[in-house]
Protein backbone atom coordinates (compact mmCIF):
# COMPACT_ATOMS: atom_id res chain seq x y z
CA UNK A 1 0.00 0.00 0.00
CA UNK A 2 2.63 2.57 1.03
CA UNK A 3 4.54 1.77 -2.35
CA UNK A 4 1.42 1.92 -4.22
CA UNK A 5 0.58 5.42 -2.17
CA UNK A 6 4.06 6.72 -3.73
CA UNK A 7 3.88 5.67 -6.99
CA UNK A 8 0.70 7.50 -7.09
CA UNK A 9 2.23 10.52 -5.75
CA UNK A 10 5.03 10.40 -7.84
CA UNK A 11 3.12 10.15 -10.88
CA UNK A 12 0.75 13.30 -9.70
CA UNK A 13 4.24 15.14 -9.56
CA UNK A 14 5.65 13.76 -12.40
CA UNK A 15 2.62 15.17 -14.64
CA UNK A 16 2.48 18.54 -13.27
CA UNK A 17 6.02 18.96 -13.72
CA UNK A 18 5.69 18.00 -17.33
CA UNK A 19 3.22 20.41 -17.38
CA UNK A 20 5.16 23.18 -15.69
CA UNK A 21 8.28 22.58 -17.92
CA UNK A 22 5.81 22.84 -21.32
CA UNK A 23 5.18 26.27 -19.67
CA UNK A 24 8.64 26.98 -18.91
CA UNK A 25 9.79 26.47 -22.73
CA UNK A 26 6.97 28.95 -23.74
CA UNK A 27 8.16 31.27 -20.91
CA UNK A 28 11.48 31.00 -22.39
CA UNK A 29 10.60 31.78 -26.32
CA UNK A 30 8.11 34.87 -24.93
CA UNK A 31 10.99 36.37 -23.18
CA UNK A 32 13.91 35.49 -25.93
CA UNK A 33 11.26 37.47 -28.09
CA UNK A 34 10.90 40.37 -25.86
CA UNK A 35 14.51 40.25 -25.98
CA UNK A 36 15.01 40.62 -29.63
CA UNK A 37 12.76 43.41 -29.57
CA UNK A 38 14.33 45.22 -26.88
CA UNK A 39 18.18 44.14 -27.87
CA UNK A 40 17.66 44.34 -31.84
CA UNK A 41 18.69 41.10 -31.43
CA UNK A 42 17.89 38.28 -33.94
CA UNK A 43 14.00 38.22 -34.26
CA UNK A 44 12.55 34.74 -32.80
CA UNK A 45 9.82 32.72 -35.06
CA UNK A 46 6.25 32.27 -33.49
CA UNK A 47 5.71 30.05 -30.72
CA UNK A 48 3.12 27.96 -32.78
CA UNK A 49 5.70 27.36 -35.58
CA UNK A 50 7.54 25.24 -33.45
CA UNK A 51 5.12 23.51 -30.98
CA UNK A 52 7.10 20.06 -31.44
CA UNK A 53 10.01 21.89 -29.86
CA UNK A 54 8.50 22.38 -26.63
CA UNK A 55 7.09 19.05 -27.05
CA UNK A 56 10.07 17.60 -27.31
CA UNK A 57 11.91 20.12 -24.68
CA UNK A 58 9.31 19.14 -21.91
CA UNK A 59 9.42 15.30 -22.12
CA UNK A 60 13.85 15.23 -22.53
CA UNK A 61 13.55 16.96 -19.55
CA UNK A 62 11.24 14.93 -17.94
CA UNK A 63 13.01 11.57 -19.00
CA UNK A 64 15.98 13.49 -17.80
CA UNK A 65 15.27 14.04 -14.47
CA UNK A 66 13.31 10.79 -14.07
CA UNK A 67 16.54 9.16 -15.17
CA UNK A 68 18.74 10.61 -12.63
CA UNK A 69 16.07 9.28 -9.92
CA UNK A 70 14.71 12.85 -9.42
CA UNK A 71 11.26 11.71 -8.32
CA UNK A 72 12.67 8.45 -6.17
CA UNK A 73 14.48 10.82 -3.57
CA UNK A 74 13.01 10.09 -0.47
CA UNK A 75 11.16 13.59 1.21
CA UNK A 76 13.20 15.80 3.28
CA UNK A 77 16.09 16.54 1.12
CA UNK A 78 17.70 19.39 1.51
CA UNK A 79 17.19 22.23 -0.70
CA UNK A 80 20.82 22.23 -2.16
CA UNK A 81 20.83 18.95 -2.92
CA UNK A 82 17.34 18.91 -4.99
CA UNK A 83 18.14 22.06 -6.53
CA UNK A 84 21.50 20.19 -7.90
CA UNK A 85 19.61 17.60 -9.01
CA UNK A 86 17.34 19.81 -10.76
CA UNK A 87 19.85 21.86 -12.45
CA UNK A 88 22.19 18.79 -13.69
CA UNK A 89 19.11 16.93 -14.94
CA UNK A 90 18.52 20.12 -17.10
CA UNK A 91 21.26 20.76 -18.48
CA UNK A 92 21.85 17.30 -19.72
CA UNK A 93 18.40 17.92 -21.55
CA UNK A 94 19.95 21.04 -23.10
CA UNK A 95 22.39 19.27 -24.52
CA UNK A 96 21.05 16.64 -25.72
CA UNK A 97 18.42 18.80 -27.58
CA UNK A 98 21.10 21.23 -28.74
CA UNK A 99 22.82 17.77 -30.35
CA UNK A 100 19.17 16.73 -31.68
CA UNK A 101 19.22 20.50 -33.70
CA UNK A 102 22.44 20.30 -35.17
CA UNK A 103 22.58 16.44 -35.94
CA UNK A 104 18.56 17.44 -37.83
CA UNK A 105 19.76 20.67 -39.17
CA UNK A 106 17.43 22.48 -37.68
CA UNK A 107 18.27 26.49 -38.06
CA UNK A 108 15.21 28.37 -37.10
CA UNK A 109 15.63 27.25 -33.70
CA UNK A 110 17.15 30.00 -31.36
CA UNK A 111 19.66 27.96 -29.49
CA UNK A 112 19.52 31.02 -26.82
CA UNK A 113 15.95 29.70 -26.13
CA UNK A 114 17.09 26.70 -25.22
CA UNK A 115 19.37 27.75 -22.50
CA UNK A 116 16.53 30.16 -21.03
CA UNK A 117 14.09 26.93 -21.05
CA UNK A 118 16.90 24.91 -18.94
CA UNK A 119 17.68 27.82 -16.14
CA UNK A 120 13.80 28.45 -15.46
CA UNK A 121 13.12 24.74 -15.75
CA UNK A 122 15.69 24.09 -13.24
CA UNK A 123 14.37 26.67 -11.26
CA UNK A 124 10.90 25.60 -11.60
CA UNK A 125 11.24 22.03 -10.93
CA UNK A 126 13.42 22.61 -7.71
CA UNK A 127 10.77 25.21 -6.44
CA UNK A 128 7.91 22.34 -7.47
CA UNK A 129 9.34 19.62 -5.36
CA UNK A 130 10.12 21.91 -2.95
CA UNK A 131 6.10 22.71 -2.66
CA UNK A 132 5.70 19.29 -3.41
CA UNK A 133 7.33 18.07 -0.49
CA UNK A 134 5.70 20.64 2.29
CA UNK A 135 2.12 19.42 0.67
CA UNK A 136 2.88 15.92 1.68
CA UNK A 137 3.90 16.10 5.10
CA UNK A 138 1.15 18.91 5.40
CA UNK A 139 -1.12 16.34 4.12
CA UNK A 140 -0.15 13.51 6.12
CA UNK A 141 -0.49 15.21 9.16
CA UNK A 142 -3.36 15.51 8.42
CA UNK A 143 -6.13 13.34 11.16
CA UNK A 144 -8.48 12.28 8.62
CA UNK A 145 -5.98 11.43 6.20
CA UNK A 146 -3.85 9.05 8.51
CA UNK A 147 -3.91 5.04 8.51
CA UNK A 148 -4.60 3.68 11.84
CA UNK A 149 -2.46 0.74 12.75
CA UNK A 150 -2.06 -1.97 15.12
CA UNK A 151 1.46 -3.66 15.10
CA UNK A 152 1.80 -7.47 16.06
CA UNK A 153 4.94 -8.64 17.03
CA UNK A 154 7.47 -8.38 19.79
CA UNK A 155 7.83 -5.33 21.94
CA UNK A 156 11.35 -4.47 20.99
CA UNK A 157 10.36 -5.40 17.13
CA UNK A 158 6.95 -2.97 17.71
CA UNK A 159 9.09 -0.37 19.01
CA UNK A 160 11.87 -0.44 16.09
CA UNK A 161 8.99 0.05 13.85
CA UNK A 162 7.31 2.95 16.28
CA UNK A 163 10.52 4.97 15.53
CA UNK A 164 10.48 4.56 12.19
CA UNK A 165 6.84 5.47 11.97
CA UNK A 166 7.46 8.75 13.84
CA UNK A 167 10.70 9.15 11.79
CA UNK A 168 8.70 9.35 8.79
CA UNK A 169 5.97 11.44 8.90
CA UNK A 170 4.98 11.19 5.37
CA UNK A 171 3.62 7.48 5.33
CA UNK A 172 0.58 8.60 7.05
CA UNK A 173 0.31 5.84 9.71
CA UNK A 174 -0.15 6.78 13.39
CA UNK A 175 0.18 3.89 15.82
CA UNK A 176 -3.23 2.75 17.65
CA UNK A 177 -2.04 -0.11 19.76
CA UNK A 178 0.17 -3.36 19.73
CA UNK A 179 -0.49 -6.77 20.17
CA UNK A 180 2.27 -8.51 21.82
CA UNK A 181 2.46 -12.41 20.55
CA UNK A 182 4.29 -13.53 23.70
CA UNK A 183 1.60 -13.21 26.28
CA UNK A 184 -1.80 -12.25 24.15
CA UNK A 185 -3.47 -14.28 21.59
CA UNK A 186 -4.97 -14.24 18.02
CA UNK A 187 -8.73 -13.79 19.99
CA UNK A 188 -7.00 -10.48 21.71
CA UNK A 189 -6.53 -8.59 18.13
CA UNK A 190 -9.82 -9.94 16.83
CA UNK A 191 -11.08 -8.23 19.99
CA UNK A 192 -8.92 -5.19 19.25
CA UNK A 193 -9.89 -4.99 15.86
CA UNK A 194 -13.77 -5.13 16.49
CA UNK A 195 -13.69 -2.29 19.30
CA UNK A 196 -11.05 0.25 17.22
CA UNK A 197 -11.34 2.04 13.85
CA UNK A 198 -8.08 -0.41 12.61
CA UNK A 199 -7.01 0.59 8.92
CA UNK A 200 -4.16 -1.92 8.88
CA UNK A 201 -2.46 -4.47 10.84
CA UNK A 202 1.27 -4.48 10.23
CA UNK A 203 3.28 -7.66 11.58
CA UNK A 204 6.69 -6.62 12.61
CA UNK A 205 7.13 -10.68 14.23
CA UNK A 206 10.11 -12.42 13.34
CA UNK A 207 9.96 -16.17 11.49
CA UNK A 208 9.69 -17.71 14.94
CA UNK A 209 6.37 -16.54 14.83
CA UNK A 210 5.30 -17.24 11.42
CA UNK A 211 2.45 -19.85 12.83
CA UNK A 212 0.82 -17.81 15.22
CA UNK A 213 1.10 -15.04 12.29
CA UNK A 214 -0.43 -17.04 9.69
CA UNK A 215 -3.88 -17.26 12.52
CA UNK A 216 -3.71 -13.37 13.18
CA UNK A 217 -3.55 -13.02 9.19
CA UNK A 218 -6.85 -15.22 8.82
CA UNK A 219 -8.25 -13.15 11.77
CA UNK A 220 -7.71 -9.91 10.02
CA UNK A 221 -9.20 -11.63 6.95
CA UNK A 222 -12.38 -12.15 8.56
CA UNK A 223 -12.68 -8.82 9.55
CA UNK A 224 -11.64 -7.20 6.27
CA UNK A 225 -9.10 -5.12 7.94
CA UNK A 226 -5.67 -4.80 5.67
CA UNK A 227 -2.46 -6.96 7.24
CA UNK A 228 0.86 -5.75 6.01
CA UNK A 229 3.78 -8.43 6.77
CA UNK A 230 7.27 -7.20 7.28
CA UNK A 231 9.38 -10.01 5.51
CA UNK A 232 12.43 -9.01 7.08
CA UNK A 233 12.82 -12.42 8.61
CA UNK A 234 15.56 -13.04 5.75
CA UNK A 235 18.65 -10.62 6.30
CA UNK A 236 20.54 -9.40 3.56
CA UNK A 237 23.31 -6.94 3.09
CA UNK A 238 23.34 -5.72 -0.32
CA UNK A 239 20.16 -6.57 -2.17
CA UNK A 240 16.84 -4.54 -2.97
CA UNK A 241 13.67 -6.55 -1.99
CA UNK A 242 10.98 -6.84 -4.27
CA UNK A 243 7.15 -8.11 -3.82
CA UNK A 244 6.52 -9.65 -7.18
CA UNK A 245 4.15 -13.06 -8.37
CA UNK A 246 3.94 -16.13 -9.97
CA UNK A 247 1.37 -18.67 -11.24
CA UNK A 248 -1.19 -16.03 -8.85
CA UNK A 249 1.37 -16.36 -5.64
CA UNK A 250 3.09 -13.62 -3.61
CA UNK A 251 6.80 -14.15 -3.90
CA UNK A 252 9.53 -11.56 -2.31
CA UNK A 253 12.67 -10.95 -4.60
CA UNK A 254 15.88 -10.39 -3.64
CA UNK A 255 18.02 -8.33 -5.97
CA UNK A 256 21.68 -7.70 -5.66
CA UNK A 257 21.79 -5.87 -9.45
CA UNK A 258 19.65 -3.45 -11.23
CA UNK A 259 16.26 -4.95 -12.05
CA UNK A 260 14.38 -4.09 -15.59
CA UNK A 261 13.57 -0.58 -15.58
CA UNK A 262 12.83 2.19 -18.26
CA UNK A 263 16.51 3.55 -17.85
CA UNK A 264 17.82 -0.08 -18.39
CA UNK A 265 15.64 -0.16 -21.48
CA UNK A 266 16.77 2.88 -22.91
CA UNK A 267 20.41 1.75 -22.05
CA UNK A 268 20.11 -0.91 -24.34
CA UNK A 269 18.23 1.30 -27.34
CA UNK A 270 21.25 3.81 -26.93
CA UNK A 271 23.82 1.06 -26.85
CA UNK A 272 22.62 -0.67 -30.21
CA UNK A 273 22.56 2.84 -31.80
CA UNK A 274 25.56 4.28 -31.01
CA UNK A 275 26.87 1.11 -31.80
CA UNK A 276 25.39 1.19 -35.52
CA UNK A 277 26.21 4.29 -36.34
CA UNK A 278 30.12 3.92 -35.34
CA UNK A 279 30.91 0.76 -37.36
CA UNK A 280 28.72 2.31 -40.35
CA UNK A 281 30.12 5.96 -40.78
CA UNK A 282 33.74 5.00 -39.55
CA UNK A 283 33.20 2.08 -41.93
CA UNK A 284 36.46 3.02 -44.36
CA UNK A 285 39.03 3.28 -40.98
CA UNK A 286 37.87 0.08 -39.92
CA UNK A 287 38.49 -1.43 -43.46
CA UNK A 288 42.09 0.21 -43.03
CA UNK A 289 42.48 -1.20 -40.24
CA UNK A 290 41.44 -5.02 -41.21
CA UNK A 291 43.75 -4.76 -44.78
CA UNK A 292 46.70 -3.53 -42.80
CA UNK A 293 46.19 -6.66 -40.61
CA UNK A 294 46.40 -9.12 -42.72
CA UNK A 295 49.10 -7.19 -44.93
CA UNK A 296 51.55 -7.49 -41.48
CA UNK A 297 51.29 -10.64 -40.82
CA UNK A 298 49.88 -13.88 -41.49
CA UNK A 299 46.83 -15.15 -39.90
CA UNK A 300 43.00 -13.71 -39.34
CA UNK A 301 42.27 -9.98 -38.84
CA UNK A 302 39.69 -10.80 -35.84
CA UNK A 303 40.30 -12.59 -32.40
CA UNK A 304 37.70 -14.10 -31.66
CA UNK A 305 37.47 -15.38 -28.06
CA UNK A 306 34.86 -16.92 -25.51
CA UNK A 307 34.11 -14.78 -22.57
CA UNK A 308 32.08 -14.82 -19.94
CA UNK A 309 28.88 -11.89 -20.45
CA UNK A 310 26.09 -11.70 -18.60
CA UNK A 311 25.06 -14.51 -15.60
CA UNK A 312 28.57 -16.24 -17.27
CA UNK A 313 26.86 -17.07 -20.19
CA UNK A 314 29.79 -17.54 -22.84
CA UNK A 315 29.84 -15.48 -25.56
CA UNK A 316 32.00 -15.56 -28.57
CA UNK A 317 33.89 -11.76 -28.54
CA UNK A 318 35.43 -10.39 -31.35
CA UNK A 319 38.81 -8.35 -31.52
CA UNK A 320 41.23 -6.98 -34.20
CA UNK A 321 43.66 -9.19 -33.89
CA UNK A 322 46.73 -7.57 -32.47
CA UNK A 323 49.27 -10.78 -31.78
CA UNK A 324 50.73 -13.50 -33.91
CA UNK A 325 48.42 -16.22 -34.78
CA UNK A 326 49.17 -18.84 -32.35
CA UNK A 327 49.49 -16.77 -29.18
CA UNK A 328 47.41 -18.59 -26.78
CA UNK A 329 49.40 -21.60 -27.70
CA UNK A 330 52.21 -19.72 -26.57
CA UNK A 331 50.63 -18.56 -23.04
CA UNK A 332 52.02 -21.12 -21.32
CA UNK A 333 55.33 -20.73 -22.17
CA UNK A 334 55.03 -16.74 -20.45
CA UNK A 335 52.86 -17.56 -17.31
CA UNK A 336 55.90 -17.07 -15.03
CA UNK A 337 56.20 -13.26 -16.88
CA UNK A 338 52.39 -12.13 -16.06
CA UNK A 339 52.30 -8.81 -13.88
CA UNK A 340 48.22 -9.16 -12.72
CA UNK A 341 47.91 -11.48 -9.50
CA UNK A 342 45.00 -13.22 -9.79
CA UNK A 343 43.41 -15.27 -12.39
CA UNK A 344 44.19 -12.50 -14.87
CA UNK A 345 47.04 -12.93 -17.32
CA UNK A 346 49.07 -9.73 -18.68
CA UNK A 347 52.47 -8.74 -19.52
CA UNK A 348 53.41 -4.95 -20.30
CA UNK A 349 56.05 -5.95 -23.02
CA UNK A 350 54.12 -9.01 -24.23
CA UNK A 351 56.58 -10.43 -27.24
CA UNK A 352 53.12 -12.06 -28.87
CA UNK A 353 52.10 -8.50 -30.37
CA UNK A 354 52.78 -7.13 -33.06
CA UNK A 355 54.14 -3.86 -33.86
CA UNK A 356 50.94 -2.84 -35.79
CA UNK A 357 49.20 -4.57 -33.01
CA UNK A 358 51.42 -2.07 -30.07
CA UNK A 359 49.86 0.67 -32.21
CA UNK A 360 45.92 -0.89 -31.77
CA UNK A 361 46.30 -1.76 -28.33
CA UNK A 362 47.75 2.04 -27.50
CA UNK A 363 44.90 3.50 -29.26
CA UNK A 364 41.95 0.78 -28.37
CA UNK A 365 41.17 0.20 -31.93
CA UNK A 366 41.44 -3.41 -31.50
CA UNK A 367 38.39 -3.45 -29.67
CA UNK A 368 36.18 -1.82 -32.09
CA UNK A 369 35.10 -5.19 -33.17
CA UNK A 370 33.37 -5.44 -30.21
CA UNK A 371 30.37 -3.05 -31.18
CA UNK A 372 29.57 -6.40 -33.57
CA UNK A 373 28.58 -7.73 -29.94
CA UNK A 374 27.23 -4.72 -28.94
CA UNK A 375 24.85 -5.40 -31.89
CA UNK A 376 24.15 -8.54 -31.19
CA UNK A 377 22.98 -7.88 -27.11
CA UNK A 378 26.22 -9.77 -25.65
CA UNK A 379 27.83 -6.62 -24.33
CA UNK A 380 26.92 -3.04 -23.43
CA UNK A 381 29.05 0.16 -24.08
CA UNK A 382 29.42 0.54 -20.57
CA UNK A 383 29.81 -2.39 -18.28
CA UNK A 384 32.01 -4.54 -16.52
CA UNK A 385 35.02 -6.29 -18.66
CA UNK A 386 34.04 -9.07 -20.21
CA UNK A 387 36.79 -12.48 -19.15
CA UNK A 388 38.21 -14.75 -21.00
CA UNK A 389 35.60 -18.26 -19.45
CA UNK A 390 38.96 -19.73 -18.38
CA UNK A 391 39.70 -16.77 -15.94
CA UNK A 392 35.98 -16.52 -14.77
CA UNK A 393 36.44 -20.47 -13.28
CA UNK A 394 39.64 -19.50 -11.23
CA UNK A 395 38.05 -17.22 -9.05
CA UNK A 396 38.79 -17.92 -5.95
CA UNK A 397 35.89 -15.62 -4.03
CA UNK A 398 32.41 -16.21 -4.51
CA UNK A 399 31.68 -11.87 -4.36
CA UNK A 400 33.67 -11.37 -7.43
CA UNK A 401 31.32 -13.89 -9.54
CA UNK A 402 28.55 -11.11 -8.90
CA UNK A 403 30.19 -8.99 -11.54
CA UNK A 404 28.41 -11.41 -13.79
CA UNK A 405 25.19 -9.80 -12.74
CA UNK A 406 25.16 -6.99 -15.14
CA UNK A 407 25.62 -7.46 -18.75
CA UNK A 408 29.42 -6.63 -19.93
CA UNK A 409 30.46 -3.70 -21.86
CA UNK A 410 33.56 -2.14 -23.85
CA UNK A 411 34.54 0.01 -21.11
CA UNK A 412 33.87 0.36 -17.26
CA UNK A 413 35.54 2.38 -14.12
CA UNK A 414 38.48 -0.15 -14.25
CA UNK A 415 39.08 1.41 -17.81
CA UNK A 416 39.07 4.99 -16.54
CA UNK A 417 41.11 4.15 -13.56
CA UNK A 418 43.86 2.73 -14.85
CA UNK A 419 43.26 -0.35 -16.40
CA UNK A 420 46.41 -2.58 -16.30
CA UNK A 421 47.76 -0.16 -13.26
CA UNK A 422 45.27 -1.44 -11.14
CA UNK A 423 45.22 -4.72 -9.11
CA UNK A 424 42.70 -7.68 -10.02
CA UNK A 425 40.67 -7.61 -6.76
CA UNK A 426 40.80 -3.49 -6.89
CA UNK A 427 39.29 -4.31 -10.24
CA UNK A 428 36.58 -6.61 -9.20
CA UNK A 429 35.46 -4.33 -6.41
CA UNK A 430 35.13 -1.11 -8.92
CA UNK A 431 32.47 -3.29 -10.95
CA UNK A 432 31.03 -3.78 -8.23
CA UNK A 433 30.88 -0.26 -7.17
CA UNK A 434 29.48 0.39 -10.71
CA UNK A 435 26.62 -2.22 -10.47
CA UNK A 436 25.21 -0.86 -7.17
CA UNK A 437 25.53 2.76 -8.08
CA UNK A 438 24.61 1.99 -11.53
CA UNK A 439 22.43 4.73 -13.64
CA UNK A 440 22.38 6.20 -16.97
CA UNK A 441 23.88 9.56 -15.39
CA UNK A 442 27.05 7.18 -14.49
CA UNK A 443 27.47 5.42 -17.72
CA UNK A 444 27.39 9.09 -19.50
CA UNK A 445 30.23 10.24 -17.01
CA UNK A 446 32.14 6.76 -17.67
CA UNK A 447 32.16 7.64 -21.79
CA UNK A 448 33.02 11.24 -21.39
CA UNK A 449 36.07 9.84 -18.81
CA UNK A 450 37.14 6.68 -21.88
CA UNK A 451 37.61 9.51 -24.43
CA UNK A 452 40.73 10.97 -22.75
CA UNK A 453 42.20 8.20 -21.78
CA UNK A 454 41.88 5.87 -25.14
CA UNK A 455 43.39 9.12 -26.70
CA UNK A 456 46.36 9.45 -24.08
CA UNK A 457 46.74 5.36 -24.01
CA UNK A 458 46.79 5.77 -20.21
CA UNK A 459 47.51 2.13 -18.52
CA UNK A 460 46.95 0.34 -22.26
CA UNK A 461 49.21 -3.13 -22.80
Amino acid sequence: MLKKRRELEGQMHEVIDLMLLALCMYAAHTLRRHLGEEMALRPTILFREHVWVAVAAAALGHFSLKAHGFYSRSIGREPGRVFWDAARSMGICVLVLLAGLFVLNVQDVNRATLFMFGGLGAVGVWVSALVWQHLVLMSASFRHNRRLAVLVGSPTENQEFVRQIEKHVEWGIETLGQVNLNVQTVEDLGRLLREQPVDVVIFTAGKSYLKEVESAILACEVEGVEAWLVADFIKTSISQTSLDELMGKPMLVFRSAPGISWALLLKGVFDRGAALFLLLVFSPLWLLIALLIKLSSPGPVLFCQERCGLRGRAFMMYKFRSMVANAEQLQDKLTSFNEMDGPVFKIARDPRITTLGRFLRRTSLDEVPQLINVLRGEISLVGPRPLPVYEVRKFTDPWQRRRLSMKPGMTCLWQIAGRNKIGFEEWMRLDLVYIDNWSLWLDFRILLKTIPVVLMGQGAH
